[in-house]
């Protein structure tokens, strides 16, 4: 699958991230963050559950249920 990541700063000089589908915008429930493009059409397999770089767990499952998937909070 092909996901476009955003990403937006966080404090201590960390970033969150958002990957969604290169088909799809940025859902409306996150449009009020000031997301910035970090990667076009990044190439993920299918049945990826980590997206390593990114700090993104439960990629699937989060895709499936939001239609979108974000860094997780403890990183």
């Amino acid at each position: 699958m092909r996901l476009d990541i955003y990403r937006r700063a966080e404090t201590d000089g960390k970033f969150s991230y958002l990957a969604v589908p290169e088909t799809r915008n940025i859902p409306e429930e996150a449009t009020n963050t000031d997301w910035e493009v970090e990667a076009r059409a990044v190439e993920v397999a299918d049945d990826a559950e980590r997206i390593e770089d990114y700090d993104i767990d439960n990629l699937n499952g989060q895709l499936s249920e939001k239609g979108y998937a974000v860094t997780s909070v403890l990183h």
